[in-house]
């Protein structure tokens, strides 16, 4: 167990201060490119609907997941060093926190400095909507909702499912560390999956299917601890902790995703804004409802306030770890 935190605490550490580095051997980027590669082949055989969406769920699974093992136990065999070492690797590349901050930096220097073009160029390289008619408050809202769905998608899940999975591993007499990765890794090709072919339009509406129940039920628990934990963020922040659980508690299930509003709700409440409302998407406007007690729309301000919330309920969040540490210090186990 002293492995298993160690590891998820450097991981931490690393994607804080170096974020997530772009190049082509990326763990992520190679599952990717692989979800590309087995959609042609089987939308060329005809499986592109819900049975072809199943067997691409379960080949990306499968590789992806035998490829981590075949490596990882390799590497042991060589050198347990270098085995650790590609563990450390794996999990720092399914944390998300600093990248995620770091396409929405840029935005903020934008709208401060008065260049809304630019602002929307930068906003839209990391959310689906049209951003052709956003104001200043339009693009503010579209990254404030980003950071607080995507902490969850890309921080608070990945850190979850690797400690459960790393505390079922120790009970079922299994490496901890092997499992805690495996889940990790598991959870992040689907959500990979549904990022890529989980969209409800004709070409992926049945096709994407699995993927996109598959990254509902993986996010299920992950969103409804995050009240916890951003309430603690909020806390340590100097915001309005008891506001945005009430506003999350109130308009928590209004999104259509059954875990998506539950951050972007709390973090609504606790800026005291209101985020959602009618978007407008390629394929039209969505009349999405508002969130928040308020009507105060969002400003760049309010994008870093968010991001230090983030941040400190990201240092909450790692304190688990060391709880672990600690206890499996005093108490062998």
């Amino acid at each position: 167990m002293v492995e298993l935190s160690c590891v998820i605490f450097l991981a931490f550490f690393l994607d804080l201060f170096f974020g997530d580095p772009g190049y082509r051997l990326h763990p992520i980027r190679m599952i990717g490119h692989g979800i590309a590669f087995f959609e042609k082949i089987l939308r060329r055989i005809g499986l592109d609907r819900k049975v072809g969406g199943i067997l691409l769920v379960l080949l990306i699974e499968t590789a992806s997941l035998t490829a981590y093992l075949a490596f990882s136990l390799g590497l042991y065999r060589i050198y347990r060093p270098l085995g650790l070492g590609f563990d450390l690797f794996i999990c720092y590349s399914c944390l998300a926190l600093k990248d995620l901050i770091s396409h929405i930096t840029p935005v903020i220097d934008a709208l401060e400095n008065g260049n809304l073009s630019v602002a929307r160029q930068k906003i839209a390289m990391v959310v689906g909507r049209n951003v052709r008619y956003l104001d200043q408050n339009g693009v503010s809202r579209a990254a404030v909702e980003t950071l607080g769905e995507n902490f969850v998608d890309g921080f608070l899940s990945p850190f979850l499912w690797y400690m459960a999975g790393g505390i079922l591993g120790h009970f079922l007499g299994f490496s901890p560390i092997k499992t805690a990765l495996s889940i990790m890794l598991g959870f992040k090709v689907i959500s990979t999956l549904d990022s890529m072919v989980g969209y409800k339009n004709p070409h992926f509406f049945e096709f994407g299917w699995a993927g996109a129940r598959l990254d509902d039920l993986m996010n299920f628990i992950p969103a409804r601890l995050s009240l916890v934990i951003l309430f603690a963020g909020a806390w340590a922040s100097g915001l309005h902790p008891l506001e945005g659980l009430r506003t999350a508690l109130r308009d928590r299930l209004k999104h259509d995703s059954p875990n998506a509003a539950h951050a972007e709700a709390f973090v609504a409440g606790t800026l005291r804004i209101r985020l959602g409302g009618p978007t407008r998407y390629t394929d039209g406007l969505r009349g999405k409802p508002w969130l928040g007690l308020s009507d105060v729309d969002p400003g760049p301000e309010h994008i870093t306030k968010t991001i230090l919330l983030l941040k400190h309920s990201a240092w909450i969040t790692i304190v688990i770890p060391l709880c672990i540490l600690l206890l499996s210090k005093a108490t062998p186990l």
